[in-house]
């Protein structure tokens, strides 16, 4: 019985994620109602493999979606369709981003440019600060993409460091990195649509953005080395013995050097192709992305002569790698359906209308103030940082407000960051959780809360200091 879910459970994956791309250039009407048939197995599968008591975030979020729908009279064919496509275009991205790490595994990549900058990575605040920085940069290319990325990339380097606090020090970088992403970076579309639904000067605000995301970085790394202190765990140690184990494996250093820039390459060839291609063709980030790794990882496989190497790959990722993902899937699939009822039911105005009534009623009440509690109120009930920037961008285009547009761009950015940090139920924590095999909880609240805290601490100083 077990075998048969594994296999169907798999086929399922494999087949929703190829029908994605596939509905995307021919949205053919019986293609799609196939495509959320098959989504709707999959999740049925995914809780017979994972049994109840892993199966109760995915279980809760169909039941709460299917609740609003009812009370909303949207419970109809066409809206739990939806629902069960809403989230089709992350699982897409996320069955195939593995594939930059089968390319990763063919030469000493990560061996090589360890000899060659192992100097500039031999602490753990050295460390933490690369991981804080490279996924930022990452993040404008590949949105929270960059997650799954960096931590395939800096688990293989340290391989043999497992536990808690190699996670927490590993996903904690991740996650504030994506997270301070949408304070300054034009990319994300939240940041990008606050900016223009405010009419707020772009440069302003981007500069703005950046300086407060330096400052939070640096903020990282100080309670980077808290939460190293409080595990009781000398990582500097843990990471010199990592480093020192693949320098006594690594070449001399002309290879290195070819090595690095072949990797350097690579990461050019990759990330380029996806900006320039998104600036040149109509489709989607989230679709293009996909694309080019496997345009990408197909075409470096064939000038290495390598082929056989890529089938062996992709036979073991399809046999034992789809069905690990089962429980990011089913937790992204039924996110789907309750963030579309959500979005059908008018709830998440409701609430940022109310909210905005108290300052008719409490004359002294600062919106700059309570406006990042707005969107990650709304984070924590399964909206991510578009739908609430749309939300409260929106509201906020009608009402008058005394202060400079780049200050209310900030505010309500910055509870944008602060609901990636926490939030168990939007897509980054999601992501992370799947990848690492943690809880949302424990990814999102257990190991971040301090840190948000200090974050919108630290921007209001800022806010109400440039308002007032």
């Amino acid at each position: 019985m077990d075998g048969f879910v594994t296999r169907g459970l798999r086929l399922s994956i494999f087949l929703y994620a190829l029908l994605h791309f596939i509905t995307y250039f021919f949205p053919i009407r019986i293609m799609v109602a196939i495509h959320a048939v098959i989504g709707f197995v999959m999740l049925v599968l995914a809780a017979v493999k994972l049994k109840l008591h892993r199966f109760k975030l995915p279980l809760f979020l169909v039941t709460a979606g299917v609740i609003i729908m009812v009370f909303t009279d949207g419970f109809q064919a066409g809206n739990i369709q939806s629902g069960l496509l809403q989230m089709s275009n992350i699982i897409g991205l996320l069955a195939v981003v593995p594939m930059i790490g089968w390319v990763l595994r063919q030469e000493p990549y990560i061996e090589e440019i360890i000899g060659m900058a192992h100097k500039l990575l031999d602490s753990s605040r050295k460390f933490y600060f690369g991981m804080l920085s490279f996924t930022h940069i990452l993040s404008y290319f590949l949105l929270f993409g960059a997650i799954p990325l960096m931590y395939q990339f800096v688990s293989h380097m340290l391989k043999h460091q497992r536990g808690e606090a190699w996670e927490n020090f590993k996903g904690t970088a991740l996650l504030r990195a994506f997270a301070l992403s949408t304070l300054w970076v034009i990319s994300i579309p939240s940041f990008a649509f606050a900016v223009e639904a405010l009419n707020a000067s772009l440069w302003l605000t981007i500069l703005q953005g950046f300086l407060i995301t330096a400052a939070a970085m640096m903020l990282a790394v100080l309670f980077s080395y808290f939460e190293e202190k409080r595990y009781g765990v000398d990582l500097t140690a843990e990471i010199k013995t990592e480093i020192d184990n693949v320098l006594e494996h690594s070449s001399d250093k002309k290879e290195q050097l070819r090595k690095t820039m072949e990797f350097i390459f690579l990461f050019i060839t990759l990330f380029g192709s996806i900006f320039l291609l998104y600036e040149i063709l109509a489709v989607k980030l989230m679709v293009l992305i996909p694309l080019v790794i496997i345009v990408w990882s197909s075409i470096y496989f064939i000038v290495k002569r390598k082929p056989k190497n890529m089938l062996a790959e992709m036979k073991d990722y399809y046999k034992s790698g789809l069905s690990a993902q089962a429980y990011q899937f089913s937790v992204l699939t039924s996110a789907g359906i309750m963030i579309f009822s959500m979005n059908q039911s008018g709830i998440g105005r409701a609430i940022v209308g109310g909210i905005y009534s108290l300052q008719e009623v409490v004359p002294f009440f600062n919106m700059l103030y309570f406006l990042p509690f707005i969107v990650i109120i709304l984070g924590f009930m399964g909206l991510g940082p578009l739908t609430v920037m749309v939300l409260v961008a929106g509201i906020l285009e009608s009402i008058s407000l005394p202060y400079p547009p780049e200050l209310i761009v900030l505010a309500v950015t910055s509870g944008s960051a602060i609901s990636i940090l926490l939030s168990p139920l939007i897509m980054p924590v999601i992501v992370l959780s799947g990848t690492n095999g943690l809880s949302a909880l424990k990814n999102g609240i257990k190991f971040n809360y301090k840190y948000a805290i200090a974050l919108y601490i630290m921007v209001q100083i800022y806010v109400q200091w440039m308002a007032f």
